[in-house]
């Protein structure tokens, strides 16, 4: 089914970024998608999204709920009717709204687990973390700056901005294929993170990413950007 149009406002959206062996992300993708690289290194992360007054796009914004959401997400690429597409994988999504747990697959894409959250922010300081049932948590601190990481593969900001705002895209794994939504977002903008710390039960298992395969590359923030979510045609197992 194609989700229906909703819209609403992100508040609050942290972009965790790793850079990773592609040969490994490569085995985690289901077909059709193969990972989109940056010089040679294929790039996932974690999104870490408080969203306000979300409701489909015909309801006043009262009728909006609100909440955090984690989603883990993979830049890739493949085909569609002979077309290259782009855009983000995301194997899992955690959120704090019960609402949107039970509604995984119907208002909202694929499957939403629900998850504990917390948040502390204050003058440009962010410490966020959450922790779902089955074990999958995440946390990181992290202050607004204004030097780009020089480790990065990105070469600056703009260039990972351009990256990340290209990927409006993203397919969601749901019992019989992967539901799809395009991420309308009315005025772009990123600024960047210094990050303190971060720990994530997904990219940090050696079991899934050798010691070495993985490298912590950037974190960004987006904040009360007005946006809207169009649910797209599934693409079938």
């Amino acid at each position: 089914m194609i989700v229906p149009r909703i819209k609403g406002i992100i508040q609050r959206r942290i972009l965790i970024n790793y850079n990773i062996d592609a040969n490994i992300i490569a085995e985690i993708l289901p077909k059709p998608f193969t990972p989109k690289l940056v010089n040679r290194r294929a790039i996932a992360g974690i999104c870490l999204i408080r969203l306000a007054q979300i409701r489909p796009k015909l309801l006043p914004k009262f009728m909006g709920i609100s909440s955090e959401n984690g989603a883990h997400r993979i830049a890739v690429e493949w085909k569609e009717n002979g077309v290259n597409k782009e855009g983000v994988y995301i194997p899992r999504r955690d959120t704090s709204s019960r609402i949107n747990a039970i509604a995984g697959g119907l208002l909202f894409p694929g499957i939403h687990y629900y998850a504990k959250f917390q948040v502390e922010e204050d003058n440009g300081n962010y410490n966020v973390s959450y922790k779902s049932a089955d074990g999958t948590h995440l946390s990181i601190v992290a202050t607004r700056a204004n030097v780009w990481n020089s480790e990065s593969t990105f070469k600056n900001l703009q260039v990972a901005s351009d990256f990340f705002e290209e990927g409006s895209i993203g397919y969601s794994p749901s019992p019989n294929g992967y539901d799809g939504i395009k991420l309308n977002i009315h005025n772009w903008r990123v600024a960047i993170l210094e990050v303190q710390s971060v720990v994530s039960s997904f990219f940090d298992n050696e079991k899934l990413f050798p010691k070495g395969s993985v490298k912590f590359d950037n974190a960004l923030l987006m904040e009360n950007i007005e946006h809207e979510w169009i649910g797209l045609k599934r693409i079938d197992k």
